[in-house]
């Protein structure tokens, strides 16, 4: 069966999932990590994507981000490994590609999963071993939001601003639920979806972007055909 285009709907939160090519490190010093934020940051602004959490994980990356246009998200990430790739090529004087392939994407409910998403982010190095603790790993944007250190390539999403009436009560809020971790099938289901490109949401979250965007956002149930025909979408 066709793969179907990738699904961007523009002003909606997006989980995004670059990987770095058959598991290899993509950053290996903090200046690795700088250069890929600064190239991210003048992407973000010039393809007029908002950044909401990210973390740079040693083979890969993760980002929440809000595309203004349907094209947003493609040309951001590409603009990035324009720069990226050469420049971390020629620092370890290595050639070829740095990626896994086209970076992965959902399309999510930001009302019932965006603060989950961004927590699931940012725990990663967590779940993984590499720190103790969210507020031990500098390379995400934890630290933005509990108060402890603003980033500018944050913009703060409204479900963020929702936590509270001024600063001190959202990065309280947040660092609370937190806190509260990501239960084991949170992680399946955010990885899951994320991975095969479905929608993030409840039956009714879908079931509306479905009629917006005029195709299946996600999996076909066994025996029904879906009726839809994929509109043009970023490929």
């Amino acid at each position: 069966m066709a793969r179907l285009p990738r699904l961007v709907v523009p002003f909606q939160p997006h989980h995004i999932i670059q990987r770095g090519h058959d598991k290899q490190l993509i950053f290996r010093d903090g200046a690795d990590h700088l250069a890929f934020i600064d190239w991210l940051k003048d992407a973000a602004k010039r393809f007029k994507v908002a950044i909401h959490a990210y973390v740079l994980m040693p083979d890969h990356v993760h980002l929440l981000a809000t595309p203004a246009e349907v094209e947003g998200l493609a040309r951001m990430m590409q603009w990035v490994g324009r720069y990226y790739v050469p420049y971390f090529n020629q620092k370890y004087q290595r050639g070829g590609t740095l990626w896994q392939g086209r970076y992965k994407a959902t399309v999510l409910d930001a009302e019932r999963y965006l603060l989950l998403c961004s927590h699931y982010i940012e725990s990663n190095p967590v779940r993984i071993g590499l720190v103790g603790a969210p507020s031990d790993y500098p390379w995400s944007s934890y630290l933005h939001h509990v108060g402890a250190k603003p980033d500018s390539l944050i913009t703060d999403h409204h479900c963020y601003w929702a936590l509270g009436n001024t600063p001190f009560d959202r990065e309280i809020a947040y660092k609370l639920l937190s806190e509260q971790g990501v239960s084991a099938a949170e992680v399946e289901l955010i990885t899951h979806v994320t991975l095969k490109g479905w929608a993030l949401g409840e039956e009714e979250f879908k079931t509306g972007l479905e009629k917006q965007v005029n195709r299946r956002v996600s999996p076909a149930k066994r025996g029904r055909p879906s009726g839809k025909t994929p509109v043009s979408t970023e490929e």
